[in-house]
């Protein structure tokens, strides 16, 4: 979908997704790549940039649904850490490292990329967020997310403009299960019709959310992504 069904002025309420959505990790393979090499694991950027992009389209994008699964920190720290061995062991990994060593380091790395000082709001973000508000719109997140989500959103400055707060690992579901937006219905005290929905995954954050009735409308901050959408919130407006 790519622009909302309704006016904006139909709507009581914003809800988003988070991540590549509010916020993203714009140096990811930087990070990873001195991170590697700290532990004397050397290999080219560019490289690492590739397997990022083949581990999130296979992980990620192309990931078999289960919208019954539960979801707990743990099993998001499980899932992250299935993608980053995946890309150690394309990186060759196993000639130069342990198994406990390559087990401890992806654990690490799970730890750098939940914390705040990696994330990056995307330039339209407190923009948009603010002029929302101003027009009297209430404003939420449903994310699935690891448990850190709160103080990243606290210490990028936007935390204070969304209730609720919906995070999957605090709350055992995750998208695209349909239960997470009835939740976020249930805590805000609103009706579907009343509630935009804004994300970046076709499953997740326009499939999942029409199941409870609310309209979605997806946002495209990269140009591999395909479909209609909006590539900017201010379009909204």
């Amino acid at each position: 979908m790519g622009s909302a069904p309704k006016p904006l002025t139909a709507y009581k309420a914003v809800f988003f997704d988070v991540g590549d959505t509010l916020m993203t990790i714009p140096a990811a393979r930087l990070i990873m790549r001195q991170f590697l090499a700290q532990r004397s694991f050397h290999r080219e950027e560019d490289e690492i940039g590739g397997l990022f992009h083949e581990a999130f389209q296979l992980f990620y994008y192309g990931k078999q649904l289960n919208p019954d699964e539960v979801c707990s920190p743990e099993s998001d720290r499980q899932f992250w850490i299935q993608l980053y061995r995946f890309i150690l062991d394309r990186l060759g990994a196993e000639e130069e490292w342990t198994e406990d060593e390559i087990h401890a380091c992806c654990h690490e790395m799970y730890d750098v990329f939940t914390a705040p000082e990696q994330y990056q709001l995307f330039e339209d973000v407190e923009e948009s967020l603010e002029a929302f508000s101003k027009r009297g719109l209430r404003l939420g997140v449903i994310s699935n997310f690891a448990p850190t989500l709160r103080h990243i959103l606290e210490a990028k400055g936007i935390l204070s403009y969304f209730d609720p707060v919906i995070v999957s690992t605090e709350v055992g579901i995750e998208k695209p299960n349909p239960s997470i937006f009835r939740l976020a219905l249930e805590e805000a005290g609103l009706e579907a019709k009343d509630v935009l929905y804004i994300g970046d995954h076709e499953h997740n954050d326009l499939w999942a959310p029409a199941q409870v009735g609310i309209d979605a409308v997806k946002i495209k901050r990269y140009d591999y992504m395909e479909g209609e959408g909006i590539r900017s919130l201010l379009e909204l407006l």
